[in-house]
């Protein structure tokens, strides 16, 4: 060991890093609802993209990516499997032919339908774990820690 990166500071980064903390938080959230959703051919982030395009009018690329926290070629990446599967499409906007938008389909639909109650029951169990109860003010420091001072979005 180096004097100046002594095991006390492997400890303080273990115990205080709300950076490992929330990681570790998400990755075994994901898995959850990766295990849960497998029988209807879907991983969390699947799930989650299919559900911000559910919509009465089919957004662009760059108003779902900050939904999600995604750059846009991160998005556009995720997109592609779906829309291989015919879960959603994406299409030329009507008034901007530069952008695109993206619809979900009847099988998107079809699909989302089965797996909310999926979601519903996964989330139910999920919140369960939140020992002080307190989930709403747990989703406002998360949305905070992720949007800052503005969390208009979603």
């Amino acid at each position: 060991m180096r004097d100046d990166l002594p095991l006390t500071v492997t400890h303080e980064v273990r115990n205080r890093c709300l950076c490992l903390h929330l990681q570790r938080a998400a990755r075994a959230i994901g898995r959850r609802y990766d295990e849960a959703l497998k029988p209807v051919g879907l991983t969390n982030g699947q799930f989650s993209v299919l559900m911000s395009l559910n919509r009465p009018e089919p957004p662009r690329i760059g108003e779902v990516a900050p939904l999600l926290a995604m750059d846009r070629t991160t998005l556009t990446a995720n997109l592609k499997p779906l829309e291989r599967r015919g879960l959603l499409a994406i299409v030329p906007d009507k008034r901007d032919k530069r952008s695109r938008r993206l619809g979900l389909t009847d099988a998107g639909r079809d699909l989302l339908a089965r797996a909310v109650p999926i979601w519903r029951s996964t989330h139910d169990a999920i919140d369960r774990l939140v020992t002080s109860g307190d989930i709403e003010g747990l989703k406002a420091d998360l949305l905070s820690l992720t949007f800052g001072a503005d969390q208009t979005r979603g």
